[in-house]
């Protein structure tokens, strides 16, 4: 939904109904993820996009239907067995993608879920997607950390889903949850889409000098919100950080653990030293491997590294500590401009966080997201 947020506010506060396709499951190299939406509005206006353009026409035509009063449907989507470029995805993927109507005065809790997502308040929808009480499907709840609003047809089911939504929105991820028809831990027959909003992960890059600066841009694109942050504010500018999101002028050691007091660090965030400079990276590393986050990178050549251990180890930082500590920071690209030591560093936090190894694709065999289970076939 947040594809497609500004449309779906506009079209919200006019009173309008629209229709909502949403990808809730992936299997194999699906081109996009779960809660990625499509909006179709009852002119025929369309923003955003559930499969990069292999199945939008067909999301189409389903809208169209439920905008004209056809009920919820759940509808899979995936390679033609005749004609691999039928109806379906050619990348060999297949996802699943639930169309809704969304009518003002039946999601009254709608406009808090958009004030929260603007603001960065976390908070989840959850939509019951299938179910064998066809009246059942699509009712939804939004849940935030402290309070719900909405109810599903039981109490059980009602609490079970709040309960599960909240893990969710716990770690940031959107998922389908599946139950017993009265919401039944064990057992088969209600899916439920937890479509799950947490504030951007932060990119937090100390050093305020040229790679800093494409560091910036690579992190904004990729959807972090960054902070860049130096002691020295003749060059920690926000002219010569057009990109991110706010700079700091601050020794970096404090303004770290000033943000983890504030709980304004968490288990999404990725660190990257630029600085090396020992008077600068060596609190911070204090700082950063003893505090629970995604990633911790440092910049330096093989001999600032070392010099680096060794400081770090007369500052007490055990063994495990320090095997936390990404340096020389980065994959091994070739990298020479900032622009591509940007991407060898980003190319690393991203490989960490979904178990890459960062080979080439080339050279291995399988599937190229082993980690994604098959379809559910029955």
């Amino acid at each position: 939904m947040r594809d497609v947020l500004d449309q779906l506010e506009r079209r919200y506060r006019a009173g309008e109904p629209v229709a909502l396709g949403t990808v809730v499951s992936t299997f194999r190299s699906a081109p996009r993820g779960p809660g990625a939406s499509m909006l179709v509005a009852a002119d025929g206006t369309v923003a955003g996009s559930v499969s990069g353009g292999c199945v939008e026409g067909a999301v189409y035509e389903l809208a169209q239907d439920v905008l004209g009063g056809d009920p919820a449907v759940l509808q899979r989507y995936g390679v033609s067995d005749d004609d691999a470029f039928a109806v379906g995805l050619t990348c060999g993927g297949v996802l699943d993608v639930f169309v809704e109507r969304i009518v003002p005065a039946e999601f009254t809790a709608l406009g808090a879920v958009i004030d929260s997502v603007r603001v960065g308040e976390p908070v989840a929808v959850a939509t019951v997607t299938e179910h064998p009480d066809r009246s059942a499907v699509g009712r939804r709840l939004a849940v935030w950390p402290g309070r719900v609003d909405g109810a599903l047809p039981s109490d059980r089911m009602t609490d079970a889903v709040v309960d599960d939504a909240r893990g969710l929105l716990d770690v940031g991820r959107s998922g389908t949850l599946h139950y017993g028809p009265d919401g039944q831990r064990r057992g088969e027959g209600m899916s439920v889409f937890v479509n799950a909003f947490q504030p951007r992960p932060r990119l937090l890059v100390f050093g305020a000098i040229d790679f800093a600066a494409a560091m910036a841009t690579l992190g904004s694109f990729l959807g972090y919100r960054v902070t860049v942050c130096d002691a020295r504010g003749v060059f920690a500018t926000p002219a010569r950080f057009p990109s991110a999101d706010e700079v700091v002028v601050d020794w970096p050691h404090r303004y770290l653990a000033a943000e983890h007091a504030a709980g304004r660090v968490d288990g999404r965030t990725v660190i990257a030293v630029l600085t090396h400079d020992p008077k600068f990276d060596v609190p911070l590393l204090e700082v950063a491997l003893r505090i629970d986050v995604a990633f911790v990178g440092a910049m330096g050549s093989r001999r600032t590294h070392d010099d680096r251990l060794e400081r770090l180890r007369g500052a007490g930082l055990t063994a495990g500590e320090l095997s936390r500590l990404s340096s020389p920071i980065g994959l091994d690209l070739g990298a020479r401009t900032p622009e591509e030591t940007a991407v060898s560093i980003a190319a690393e936090f991203i490989a960490k966080r979904w178990g890459g190894d960062g080979r080439r694709l080339t050279e291995l065999s399988g599937p190229i997201h082993p980690h994604d289970a098959l379809p559910d076939t029955r």
